[in-house]
């Protein structure tokens, strides 16, 4: 932002000046890929890595920055997975290449990825990363330099991906228009362009060593996680994705009977929800696919639980929770559908500063669950449905990390301790069992251990056994 800009800022949004201004002073990049130090891992001292550097910044400058920060080689691993997925994807969204062209590219682009030498220039001038594909030799050279476990990992992503898209791009070629009918389309769909990459990137997180192999076998949640911030972009993208003839939100969604009301007609197209007398329906319509994008989010915050490195953490962490930001963003927000809304820098900013560690990104997920279920209206058809939506949020949020524990850092050491509120009233509940074996002991005693309770009781019953034994004997003399 310039000087101009930030002056605005300061005069009309304080509180966003101030977050922008603690952003730039103090969030500083956890490493410089560019110095003498870090050229064995992040490839910089060759051309071919500099330019591959080069396009990712050129394709996405906010995904890029993320990208630097992973530690070690892994950056440059994610890197050219990305470059690669945005050449095969710039092959797909172009709709000036024929058809019979297309597809042949398509299927065996993973085979092109290693291909030494290979470059394609056949995409139309507008297309903005069509540079990818010019310069895709330097991309092709820096593959076959990965580990073979990471280059594994991204040609059979690749391999997978390029399938799917062929698909759906042979289905607009033929029809003239992207559509889909069905949620289950839907699903597929968003799984071919980010379940995969969410598969992929749990791949190489194993294959790098600094995540549990493990992870390569989570992909349910993987897949959730790319499902989230690709169906995030679609409903953020409809005005855009309907002028260019792109219908991703799927028919059973828009054409729902439920949204239209008792005196409303059949839908047809979906770009009636453009017209200003369907603003109403256009808003539950908004709100189902808020809710369908959603159901994704619980799984998110499992899948985050299970990182353990800050910097793959925070790679994970930032996209997902700007997701629930934009979510909460386009919910019942009408602008949607006139042009292409995005968060405010502040409060991206204030997200990146925050998105540290599980606790704190549970809590902005219920914090965006609670605007996203105080803006729901009970005329909604899916105000039961978003409300038990937004309460699986909450719910995760204190079943792992209840809010009436508080994690306090100590003074004294780096550690840190939880402190439980003292005016929360489960903190009764919490104590309570405490208060209870203390009070069954002998003043002055400490809480014993479960050995030591196990021993009183045995001690217990062999008193009363020998009273019963001495009762018996004396009986039995005085019958004698």
């Amino acid at each position: 932002m310039g000087a101009l800009s930030m002056l605005t800022l300061l005069l009309t949004h304080p509180h966003e000046f101030r977050t922008l201004v603690q952003f730039y002073l103090y969030h500083e990049p956890k490493r410089d890929i560019t110095a003498k130090r870090e050229h064995d891992t992040s490839g910089w001292d060759r051309a071919s890595m500099r330019r591959c550097w080069e396009l990712l910044d050129l394709t996405s400058r906010s995904f890029a920055a993320v990208v630097k920060e992973l530690e070690g080689d892994l950056a440059r691993a994610i890197c050219l997975f990305y470059v690669v997925l945005r050449g095969l994807d710039t092959i797909e969204d172009d709709m000036t290449i024929p058809d019979d062209v297309k597809q042949p590219l398509l299927r065996s682009f993973h085979e092109k990825t290693l291909t030494p030498g290979w470059t394609f220039n056949g995409n139309g001038p507008d297309e903005k990363d069509r540079i990818v594909l010019v310069d895709y030799d330097k991309v092709v050279a820096e593959v076959s330099l990965l580990k073979p476990a990471y280059r594994d990992v991204i040609i059979s992503v690749c391999q997978k991906m390029e399938v799917g898209m062929a698909d759906y791009a042979h289905r607009a070629a033929t029809t003239g228009a992207i559509s889909l009918n069905t949620v289950a389309d839907y699903d597929l769909y968003c799984h071919f362009v980010a379940g995969l990459v969410g598969e992929g990137l749990s791949s190489i997180w194993a294959a790098s060593g600094l995540e549990t192999t493990l992870f390569a076998d989570q992909l349910e949640l993987s897949n959730s996680m790319g499902l989230l911030l690709q169906k995030t972009n679609i409903i953020r993208d409809f005005r855009e994705d309907c002028d260019d003839r792109r219908f991703f939100w799927p028919r059973e969604i828009w054409a729902c009977a439920e949204y239209g009301g008792p005196d409303a007609g059949e839908m047809k197209e979906i770009t009636e929800l453009l017209r200003p007398e369907n603003a109403q329906r256009a808003a539950w319509v908004q709100s189902g696919m808020v809710l369908d994008a959603l159901r994704h989010s619980v799984d998110a915050l499992d899948y985050l639980r299970l990182v353990r490195n800050q910097s793959v953490f925070n790679f994970c962490a930032i996209p997902a929770v700007m997701a629930m930001a934009t979510l909460n963003l386009c919910f019942m927000n009408p602008e949607m559908f006139q042009h292409n809304i995005k968060i405010r820098k502040a409060e991206a900013a204030k997200l990146i500063m925050r998105s540290t560690n599980p606790r704190e990104v549970a809590y902005t997920f219920r914090e965006y669950a609670r605007s996203i279920h105080k803006k729901a209206t009970p005329a909604d058809p899916n105000f039961l449905r978003i409300s038990v939506a937004c309460c699986k949020i909450e719910q995760w949020a204190e079943h792992h990390f209840p809010s009436f524990v508080h994690v306090m850092q100590s003074k004294v050491s780096s550690g840190a301790s939880q402190v439980i509120d003292p005016n929360d009233a489960r903190s009764r509940i919490a104590k309570a069992p405490r208060r209870r074996t203390r009070s069954s002991l002998p003043s002055g005693s400490g809480p014993p251990g479960l050995q030591q309770l196990r021993r009183r009781a045995a001690a217990t019953r062999a008193r009363r056994w020998r009273c019963c034994c001495s009762r018996a004997g004396w009986c039995l003399r005085s019958w004698a």
